[in-house]
């Protein structure tokens, strides 16, 4: 672990003891020291600012309301990554299913290229492997969501998913190796 991220560990963990022992005003320091590190979290799933933007809120709600839940399975860190993710994750499910309840007069052939982002057309192709995966083998997503897009090390995913190290780790091969043939299977 870098030096700045034990130091920002260091401050968030200090802002949370802070929150819980009745401070009025280190919820609020907590909110705004989280609200970079949950941003960047949804923003790996949401293609739009304003759709990450969304996630990010609701998720930094959620952490508020159940800062005291917070077991200590695992580093506040990662407690926050399972948060950030689900959120995500749950906005993406509302966005899409707003998406198909709202009537469209002409539907597109085929998206245009010249305005259709290649890295949120990833992040859609991410989202419905993830869907696709959580239909099929959903024990690999939460393994999968953690390591490979919440950065999180392999035995802190192995402690927050409560799983051996060597489980947590064959979950993640597995996602991987699923997720490789859903998104090669999408191009062919």
């Amino acid at each position: 672990m870098l030096q700045d991220e034990v130091s920002e560990a260091d401050t968030l963990e200090r802002l949370r003891l802070a929150a819980l022992d009745g401070d009025p005003h280190a919820v609020d320091d907590l909110m705004r020291a989280l609200e970079p590190l949950v941003m960047r979290r949804c923003a790996k799933f949401l293609p739009h600012r304003a759709d990450a933007e969304e996630a990010c809120q609701d998720a930094l709600v959620a952490i508020a309301t159940k800062l005291r839940s917070y077991s200590g399975a695992g580093s506040f860190v990662g407690w926050v990554t399972v948060i950030a993710s689900n959120s995500a994750r749950s906005t993406y499910r509302s966005l899409k299913r707003r998406g198909s309840e709202q009537a469209v007069a002409v539907l597109p052939e085929a998206l245009d290229p010249r305005t259709t982002s290649v890295m949120a057309g990833s992040r859609v192709d991410l989202m419905e492997a993830l869907e696709a995966m959580e239909a099929a083998k959903p024990h690999l997503v939460e393994s999968f969501v953690l390591r490979d897009l919440g950065q999180l090390p392999y035995d802190e995913v192995a402690e927050i998913t409560g799983v051996p190290l060597g489980t947590a780790k064959a979950r993640i091969h597995d996602a991987r190796a699923f997720m490789r043939g859903h998104l090669v299977e999408r191009l062919a």
